[in-house]
């Protein structure tokens, strides 16, 4: 079983639970519709990866988002995630009124940074950025989500248990794109403007 770190501790996650199209910007990129109502999918344990490949049978495209590790059934945690994704695949199956695991939930088709606990007043002022080879290519906050992070707590909850360890994928902003071998990942959250973590990956 994969392993995420906090506060010096190893948390063992028995899945990963994903929201899809919480950002505007980013639903009308890829010519989606605003949803009704939360769109939730998930990841298994097995998708948790250290390394950021490029290729899985096709290209694969990121997406960067806030990262919640939870603990005592609250939002314990903040961590920097890359959700990565088969865009071809994802679209037919879309096109086909089908489930998004095959595109979605793939091993190593998510990578975290190290989880930094946050105080509860700054949870409203979290923020993130990306850059690729020292170029911004993704930068969101709680402000510019549909559904924010309680928000997405109460729903989970209304359906499905949240144990110790479980991690849940926020959405990703605008600025989505395929990865190439060699590309330079780094990224950091801040609460209030200051730094709370950064992390870099290496494509390969």
């Amino acid at each position: 079983m994969n392993s995420v770190s906090y506060g010096g501790q190893v948390f063992t996650p028995s899945k990963i639970i994903c929201v899809g199209r919480n950002y505007v910007e980013h639903i009308h990129e890829l010519g989606n519709e605003v949803p009704d109502n939360m769109v939730l999918f998930i990841k298994p344990n097995s998708a948790i990866s250290s390394r950021l490949s490029a290729f899985d049978r096709e290209a694969l495209h990121y997406e960067a988002e806030l990262c919640f590790l939870v603990k005592n059934n609250r939002f314990a945690a903040v961590a920097l995630g890359l959700d990565l994704t088969k865009r071809a695949l994802q679209s037919q199956l879309k096109n086909n009124g089908l489930p998004w695991e095959r595109a979605k939930a793939f091993d190593g088709s998510a990578l975290f940074s190290e989880f930094v606990e946050f105080a509860e007043h700054d949870l409203q002022q979290l923020s993130f950025e990306l850059t690729i080879n020292d170029i911004q290519v993704q930068a969101g906050n709680i402000e510019l989500m549909i559904y924010k992070p309680r928000e997405i707590r109460e729903e989970i909850l209304s359906f499905m248990s949240l144990n110790d360890g479980d991690i849940v994928m926020t959405g990703t902003p605008k600025g989505v794109g395929q990865i190439h071998p060699g590309d330079v990942f780094a990224g950091k959250v801040c609460a209030n403007g200051q730094p709370l973590l950064s992390k870099s990956w290496l494509a390969r």
